[in-house]
């Protein structure tokens, strides 16, 4: 993928050990595989929920709204402090992977099943190992799910590796 590609997703870029998230991992057969890239300035994932994720007819299950403020928030932050250090995606320094120690979720209104979610997403702090991203879920131009996660490096030994 070129150095510069403006559809270059984190998740992509996560060494193999770190690419095993239910959320978005892309080793995980079973999981969401969300996915998430610089769009200008913030971040943005864009998700079509599937039939399974019904919360009662018509809208998407909350979990996993949260699910996707969490995945997109993590990568935002990864993306974030590459960025920082002055690396773009594609270079050889490894992508950090982070992890969420906070996770806020407000429900504005019922998200309808069916149409794209998109999450645009800022980054509001970072820090040395910390970054905080304040996110929204969107259908089209209407604000449904906002959160503010705080995410911060992973620091996993050898033990708990794949």
């Amino acid at each position: 993928m070129p150095k510069n590609d403006p559809v270059a997703y984190v998740q992509d870029f996560y060494a193999d050990q770190f690419a095993w998230c239910y959320g978005c991992g892309r080793f995980n057969k079973d999981g969401h595989h969300f996915r998430t890239r610089w769009d200008g300035d913030n971040t943005l994932t864009e998700y079509t929920p599937r039939p399974e994720h019904i919360a009662i007819p018509g809208f998407v299950y909350g979990g996993l709204l949260a699910s996707l403020i969490d995945c997109h928030s993590t990568g935002s932050a990864a993306l974030a402090l590459y960025h920082r250090d002055g690396h773009q995606l594609g270079d050889d320094a490894p992508v950090p992977r982070c992890m969420t120690a906070s996770l806020k979720v407000d429900y504005l209104k019922p998200t309808p099943l069916g149409p794209v979610l998109t999450v645009r997403g800022n980054i509001a702090e970072i820090g040395t190992r910390k970054v905080v991203v304040k996110s929204g879920v969107y259908v089209g131009d209407e604000l449904c799910v906002k959160g503010e996660v705080v995410a911060v490096v992973a620091r996993i030994g050898q033990e708990h590796q794949r």
